[in-house]
């Protein structure tokens, strides 16, 4: 290795040491802090468990909770993809650099707001409730998925596209023919993980009013019912270990 790689390995290790340090510094990082504080930790588990397992007061309420939260991220992933596809189009390299540059602006406006930043505005707009948390993932995912599948049709062999093109074919019918052919295994697969991942910010966004569980969590926390909290929490952990099992299930299928 010559001198001058020697050098800048050097640079950038003491820049990542210096990152490093200030992040210690700004987050207040303490591990005597957290060692200090096993009793409250302690306190917090022995009053979370055993869970509460009434039917009618706990379980039948969560379940519920559960399919809304499923639904929340099921319509925020598929309404989406209508946007999602134009802005992926819009957004491949070869357009017109004016049209290029708006959507990848629009695309990277979406994923910048987080998704719970859209379900407090949505919330203002339409109220409580799941609808306010659909909004959000819509918005929010119209910006991920577009680029995800943008960069997918970025990375199809131009072979056939040129040649239609050369054939006289119009853009649409190239977009069609040569390049969605192409990639809708891979759009799928995007697809679905972006479901996995929308199942869970569904929950997230229940703590700020969008419903589902994740609003029934944020509630017994405020009531300090921990029981019930440890309840709802193991029902996410099924729920989520369901969506990943059939999430892949599907991608299996396949490839």
């Amino acid at each position: 290795m010559s001198t001058r790689k020697y050098l800048t390995a050097a640079v950038v290790i003491a820049v990542l040491g210096v990152a490093h340090v200030f992040a210690w510094e700004t987050t207040e990082v303490s591990p005597g802090a957290l060692v200090d504080g096993w009793r409250g930790m302690a306190r917090f588990l022995a009053e979370a468990l055993p869970p509460d397992l009434d039917w009618d007061a706990v379980v039948r309420p969560g379940l519920e909770a559960c399919l809304t939260t499923l639904a929340i991220g099921l319509l925020g992933t598929t309404l989406s993809v209508p946007a999602a596809l134009l802005f992926a189009v819009l957004g491949t390299r070869g357009r017109h650099q004016v049209v290029y540059q708006v959507s990848r602006s629009v695309m990277s406006f979406l994923r910048a707001v987080p998704d719970v930043v859209f379900a407090l505005i949505f919330v203002t707009a339409v109220g409580l409730g799941p609808f306010a948390g659909v909004l959000a993932l819509i918005c929010h995912n119209v910006g991920v998925l577009g680029k995800l599948w943008s960069e997918a049709m970025d990375e199809v062999d131009p072979g056939p596209t040129d040649a239609l093109r050369v054939s006289g074919a119009r853009e649409p019918q190239v977009i069609a023919n040569a390049v969605l052919p192409a990639v809708v295994p891979a759009l799928i697969g995007l697809l679905l993980y972006r479901f996995d991942v929308n199942v869970r910010s569904s929950l997230v966004l229940g703590l700020v009013g969008a419903g589902g569980v994740g609003f029934l969590i944020n509630q017994s926390i405020q009531l300090f019912e921990f029981d019930q909290m440890a309840t709802y929490i193991l029902m996410v952990l099924v729920l989520v270990v369901a969506v990943d099992l059939l999430s892949a299930g599907i991608r299996r299928r396949l490839t």
